[in-house]
C-alpha cells in the first residue's frame, strides 16, 4: 500500500479535488508551504480559491479529466467527491495514487513531534482555536488546521515552523482514525452522524479507537463531566488528564464570575492554582472549552502565563457566537450549532445576556440528523422567545425520509416555518427592534440571512 508520506518532499506535484473547502484549502497551503507543487479544482470560485491563487496555486473551476495532467503524482479528494468524478476516474485510469483528505492530514501530523488533535461531538473549532492562541502566546510557532476561520490567523490554518501541529479532528466517517495524535483531546461524545454510525455505542467505539492511536508516551485529555467520554477512556492503557467543572477533574475552574459577555475564573491543576483567566466570550460551555484547551496545553508543557494571555486574546472563532452587526436596533449574531447539544450550550449562553427577546433563526443540517434527534431539537427550540425555522439544509443527502422543518414547527408552540430565505428575511425586518438579539444558527448557509439584512441596513 502506497503511503501519503512518500510524497511529502519538495518538488513533488499533487492535485486536490474540492480544494475550495476549509480543510482542503488549508491542506493546499500547507503542502505548498512544504515546497510541493499543488493544483486543485472546485465547483465554486469563492474566497478560499481566490486566496490560494494569490499564493501561486492554480485552481480550476469545475471538475474535468483534463485537470489531471501527466506530471501529477498524487490526488487528494474530500469525502464528498465520489468515484464517478471525472478527475477521480482520470487519476485511476492513469495509475495515479488517490488519497482521502484525512489520510493526507494524518501523514502530515506524523512530521511533528507534538500532534495535538481536538475531537468531540461539539466544541472542536472553539477549543482548537483556543489552543492555537495559547501556543502562539507560548511562541511555539505551530502549524494549525481548524474547521473554521480564526481572526488571529485570518484563516482556518497556519503553516508554522515549530515542532507542533494543532488539528481539529472529526469523527464522521472515522476520519480522525487517520490522524497520529501525541495528545488526543475528547471534549464530549454524543449520538451524531447516525447516517454513518449505527448508534451511540458505535460512536463511542470510534472515539476509543481514536484515543488508542496515542502512543504509549502520549496523553489522552478527557472531559471528566461527560459520562460517555469517561466510558470511552475507562481502563485505557494511556496517560489520561481530565478537565471539567467538578473538583474531581485534574484541571477545573474555581471562582467563576460571569460579567456580561465574558467570564473570569481561576484554573486549578491537581488542586493548585495554575493561572487566572479572563475569557471574552460568554457561556459556561466556553469555560469548559477553555479548561479543555488548558489541559491539552499542560500536556505539552505550556506555562501558566501563555494560557492566561493566550485565552485573554481569544474573542471567538468564525461562525461561533460571531457578532455580525445591528439591524433596526437588534444585534445580529451567527453560530454554527447544528446538534441539540450545541443548541443547548448556545441558548444557555444567550439567556445570560441582557436582551428583551431572543430571536433564533434555525436551519437544521441534514435529514438524517433532524429525524434521529427530532425530539431533542424540539426540546431546545422551544426555549427562544421567537423561533423561525428555515428548511433543512441537505448537505450531502437526499430527502428519502420525507422530513421537513415544517414538522419541527408543528411541535414547537409559536414556531414559524419559512420555505424560502426571502420570506423569512421579510418577517425579520418587520419584527426586529431595539432590545432584540437575532441569532442565525446552523451549519448550512443560514448565515446569509443576517448578512442580507445588514446589507440593507
Amino acid at each position: 500500500m502506497i503511503e501519503f508520506e512518500n510524497y511529502l518532499s519538495p518538488g513533488r506535484k499533487g492535485h486536490l479535488i474540492g480544494i475550495g473547502g476549509v480543510s482542503m484549502s488549508s491542506l493546499g497551503e500547507v503542502l505548498h508551504g512544504m515546497g510541493i507543487t499543488v493544483t486543485g479544482s472546485d465547483m465554486n470560485d469563492g474566497s478560499n480559491v481566490q486566496g490560494l491563487r494569490k499564493k501561486g496555486i492554480e485552481v480550476f473551476i469545475g471538475h474535468d479529466a483534463a485537470n489531471i495532467t501527466p506530471d501529477v503524482e498524487f490526488v487528494v479528494h474530500t469525502a464528498a467527491v465520489h468515484e464517478d468524478n471525472p478527475e477521480m476516474q482520470a487519476a485511476r485510469a492513469m495509475g495515479i495514487p488517490v488519497f482521502e483528505r484525512t489520510q493526507a492530514w494524518g501523514a502530515i501530523s506524523k512530521e511533528y513531534n507534538n500532534s495535538l488533535c481536538i475531537s468531540g461531538t461539539h466544541g472542536k473549532t472553539t477549543t482548537t482555536s483556543m489552543c492555537t492562541h495559547i501556543m502562539m502566546a507560548a511562541d511555539k510557532d505551530p502549524t494549525v488546521m481548524i474547521g473554521g476561520t480564526l481572526p488571529l490567523l485570518k484563516a482556518g490554518h497556519r503553516v508554522g515552523h515549530g515542532n507542533t501541529i494543532i488539528m481539529e479532528a472529526c469523527e464522521y466517517y472515522n476520519s480522525f482514525l487517520s490522524f497520529h495524535p501525541t495528545v488526543a483531546t475528547i471534549l464530549n461524545v454524543e449520538a451524531d452522524h447516525l447516517d454513518f454510525f449505527k448508534d451511540l455505542d458505535d460512536v463511542k467505539k470510534s472515539f476509543r479507537e481514536f484515543a488508542l492511536r496515542v502512543p504509549a508516551d502520549g496523553v489522552v485529555v478527557a472531559n471528566h463531566d461527560d459520562a460517555n467520554t469517561m466510558d470511552v477512556v475507562r481502563d485505557i492503557d494511556r496517560k489520561v488528564i481530565t478537565f471539567g467543572l467538578t473538583h474531581d477533574a485534574d484541571v477545573y475552574a474555581e471562582n467563576i464570575e460571569f460579567l456580561g459577555g465574558k467570564s473570569r475564573f481561576d484554573v486549578m491543576y491537581k488542586g493548585r492554582l495554575f493561572t487566572d483567566v479572563t475569557l471574552h466570550i460568554p457561556g459556561i460551555h466556553n469555560v469548559v472549552n477553555a479548561l479543555a484547551a488548558t489541559a491539552s496545553c499542560i500536556s505539552l508543557g505550556i506555562k501558566p502565563n501563555a494560557v492566561k494571555y493566550g485565552l485573554a486574546g481569544f474573542n471567538g472563532a468564525g461562525r461561533r457566537f460571531e457578532y455580525k452587526g445591528r439591524f433596526n436596533g437588534a444585534d445580529i449574531y451567527d453560530d454554527y450549532a447544528h446538534h441539540p447539544g450545541e443548541l443547548k450550550c448556545l441558548l444557555d449562553a444567550v439567556e445570560q445576556l441582557d436582551y428583551k427577546r431572543n430571536i433564533v433563526v434555525f436551519q437544521p443540517h441534514t435529514y438524517t440528523r433532524t429525524a434521529a434527534l427530532f425530539n431533542d431539537f424540539v426540546e431546545q427550540l422551544k426555549r427562544p422567545t421567537v423561533i423561525f425555522l428555515a428548511e433543512i439544509f441537505a448537505a450531502r443527502e437526499k430527502n428519502t425520509i420525507g422530513i421537513s422543518s415544517a414538522d419541527l414547527a408543528k411541535e414547537i408552540p409559536g414556531a414559524l416555518f419559512f420555505p424560502t430565505f426571502d420570506v423569512l428575511e421579510g418577517a425579520l425586518k418587520v419584527i426586529a427592534q431595539p432590545g432584540d438579539v437575532i441569532f442565525t444558527v446552523g451549519a448550512g448557509d443560514v448565515y446569509k440571512i443576517g448578512e442580507d439584512l445588514l446589507k440593507n441596513e
